[in-house]
């Protein structure tokens, strides 16, 4: 039987309804979701809803970190954080990337006091990171030191001549894009990359002997690339105390008057509050209409130090 015109005019309007229904629940759900992360990623809520003592980790290979630079520096401006625990445990990484840990640190430690508490290993550019810390806390077997600069490369001129292999190339003058494996390297060569070790050393060096305490002389005999124990790296000036993070906290009661009642909050920076609105969102309205976000998962990029060991490291990285 034939819908009368009425009745086709009247399930048309409610389709329109319908539709902007739906419309209205998706804008509320962004505004929603917008304000809980404007309200997240403030001060007074989320991490620092409360009176806090902050917990980072510093883990794996360290590089030029701008995520984790940003979050020291939210530390640093936090009012509800009253002091930082470093939980460090790499073989540390690029010299330069070590650098820029170290001054985020020493923000933070500019306006509350920062604890390092080193695990199973805290060397080179690891220990760079510790001791940007006011107070050093190590485990007796804890691996640290390393202290020294290297820059490796390989020397493939031998493999290539077995297999009749030749590199051309044409550049602006000789030193460009040295030193190269496709050739042995020239005293000059040698030389300038020697130089350049030399000096992020000293770099390096100094800034043990300034935040050590240490004379020249006596930072020099420690830097010489060896490893420390905990124990060792006490008896050494390396670090001030053995034990953990209640060997921390114990200091930060007694030297910071810092209450041991603070709860210890673990800021990431792949935390709720450091995710952009549009992701975030996104992901939200997805799950509301019944998607599979699992495909939107594996199109974003992961968010992963490179593997690459380019330019100049302080990293325990021994041969083989």
């Amino acid at each position: 039987m034939p819908q009368s015109a009425q009745n086709i005019v009247e399930r048309r309007r409610l389709r329109r309804r319908l539709s902007l229904w739906r419309m209205a629940a998706i804008a509320a759900l962004f505004v929603t979701l917008g304000a809980l992360i404007t309200l997240m990623s403030g001060d007074e809520a989320g991490l620092a809803a409360s009176d806090q003592i902050a917990r980072v980790k510093v883990s794996g290979f360290i590089s030029d970190d701008f995520k984790q630079q940003k979050l020291l520096r939210k530390i640093a401006k936090s009012k509800r954080v009253k002091a930082l625990i470093l939980r460090i445990n790499t073989p540390g990484g690029t010299t330069a990337g070590s650098e820029a840990l170290y001054e985020a640190i020493r923000e933070v430690a500019d306006k509350k006091p920062v604890v390092a508490v080193l695990g199973t290993m805290a060397a080179s550019g690891g220990y760079v990171a510790a001791i940007a810390a006011d107070h050093i806390v190590a485990r007796g077997n804890t691996l640290t030191g390393s202290i020294g600069v290297i820059l490796q490369w390989p020397e493939v001129t031998g493999l290539m001549d077995k297999v009749g292999l030749k590199y051309r190339e044409v550049k602006s003058s000789p030193l460009k894009a040295e030193p190269s494996p496709f050739r042995q390297p020239s005293e000059e060569v040698l030389k300038i990359t020697r130089e350049s070790v030399a000096d992020s050393y000293q770099w390096f060096r100094d800034l043990v002997a300034e935040r050590r305490a240490l004379t020249a002389d006596r930072a020099a005999r420690l830097a010489d690339g060896r490893m420390f124990t905990g124990r060792q790296a006490l008896k050494a000036g390396l670090i001030d105390a053995l034990g953990g993070e209640t060997k921390a906290r114990q200091w930060l009661q007694d030297e910071k008057k810092i209450s041991a009642e603070l709860k210890i909050k673990d800021w990431k920076t792949d935390s709720l509050k450091d995710r952009a609105l549009s992701g975030f969102a996104a992901s939200w309205v997805a799950r509301a209409l019944g998607f599979d976000i699992s495909a939107l998962k594996a199109l974003l990029p992961a968010a992963r130090p490179s593997s690459r060991l380019d330019g100049l490291l302080s990293v325990w990285h021994p041969a083989g």
